[in-house]
């Protein structure tokens, strides 16, 4: 079996706001086989930025485009591929964008194994240990205490009994983050899992002060308190905080995640498989593993990803929540034929071959603002 074609989509609806969501475009990409399988994949970063890496003519020998490397190789030695294209590339830089193309294409690869083979993902990866996991609800926060409260209500009402709350309008004064969090707690209600999202805009004293005030709501982790680069803060930060702390949802390959891992960083790490793809979210799976911290799904963006991430948490012994994008988008929720949403709080685990979800092609017609092959 060898690769013909990889194919590179970029999908947007019709509007876009300014907000921090991406579940308003998407960048996919399909590598199809001399035999007639198909491999999807999907990158969650700037689609022209990703495509622009997969379309890169030959340069030298390690800066050139991902497509002049696969076309004509083995879809299934997914390591050496990984490889392949991570050296080949290397003065493109060995973080961020090309690794996140590098993670679409490693996605693709293996859920044509996983088509090659008949089994679902998660079986290749080693095995899951949960048909399903409880979702949480990811959401971003609404102006102030009292919006939000109405927002959290309203996901209680669709059966979410644990969601999180991110990005704007925190960081703007002390006041609005504890009533953006008392409110959130307030519309939840006592019962439900809270999680916090802070969006990166914070040292690590300010982060501190911010944790010891919102212990008193019982949030099960604040979320990106700090700047992504600073490891020490959050090093010192973890040692410190009265409520867990999680992050890693910018980090594109093991190498990136390698600093935050053996500085004991974090109590979560949470993993996207759209910057990561199979092939190093299971290295960092068990490197977190080893050190006896917590691991988590990063997802907001279409079915594709949700699957691809399913597949992945669902092998993680350790796993306690699902992230559940449930962004208003028609990306998120109709690229593909499958529906993958919780449902009464839990999300199930898909077990049909790769990572069984199938493109809508009419929705992709509609959608589509750009492609190369």
């Amino acid at each position: 079996m060898k690769i013909t074609e990889v194919i590179c989509q970029i999908l947007r609806i019709p509007s876009i706001v300014a907000k921090t969501a991406s579940s308003q475009d998407s960048v996919l990409v399909r590598i199809r086989t001399d035999n007639g399988l198909e491999g999807i994949g999907e990158a969650d970063s700037s689609p022209e930025m990703v495509k622009a890496v997969i379309d890169a003519p030959f340069s030298h020998n390690i800066a050139t485009g991902l497509r002049p490397l696969l076309i004509g190789q083995n879809p299934l030695e997914t390591d050496r591929l990984w490889q392949s294209m991570y050296r080949k590339t290397m003065y493109a830089g060995r973080r961020s964008t090309t690794i996140t193309a590098m993670a679409a294409v490693d996605m693709a690869l293996w859920d044509l194994k996983g088509k090659h083979f008949g089994e679902p993902i998660h079986r290749l990866l080693g095995g899951k240990h949960h048909d399903k996991i409880l979702a949480y609800a990811s959401i971003l926060f609404g102006k102030d205490g009292n919006e939000t409260a109405k927002i959290a209500r309203r996901w209680r009402e669709f059966g979410y009994i644990a969601i999180k709350f991110g990005w704007e309008p925190m960081g703007q004064s002390e006041a609005l983050d504890i009533d953006l969090v008392r409110g959130a707690r307030e519309g939840i209600g006592d019962d439900g899992t809270l999680l916090i999202d802070a969006g990166c805009v914070w040292d690590a004293r300010t982060a501190l002060s911010r944790a010891k005030s919102f212990e008193q709501f019982r949030i099960g982790w604040l979320e990106e308190p700090l700047s992504p680069d600073d490891y020490e803060g959050y090093r010192w930060l973890r040692d410190r905080s009265p409520v867990p702390i999680a992050s890693g949802e910018e980090e594109c390959g093991r190498q990136a995640f390698r600093p935050l891992i053996d500085g004991r960083c974090l109590d979560v790490y949470q993993v996207d498989l759209s910057r990561n793809g199979f092939s190093d979210s299971l290295y960092i799976r068990h490197r977190v593993e080893e050190i006896g911290a917590r691991l988590c799904n990063h997802c907001y963006t279409s079915p594709v990803t949700v699957s691809a991430s399913l597949h992945w948490l669902s092998t993680c012994a350790g796993a306690f929540v699902f992230e559940d994008c449930v962004e208003d988008s028609p990306l998120r929720h109709d690229l593909t034929h499958e529906k993958v949403q919780a449902v009464n709080g839990y999300i199930e685990v898909p077990d049909r071959p790769g990572l069984g979800v199938t493109l809508d092609e009419d929705f992709v017609k509609r959608h589509l603002v750009s492609e190369s092959r």
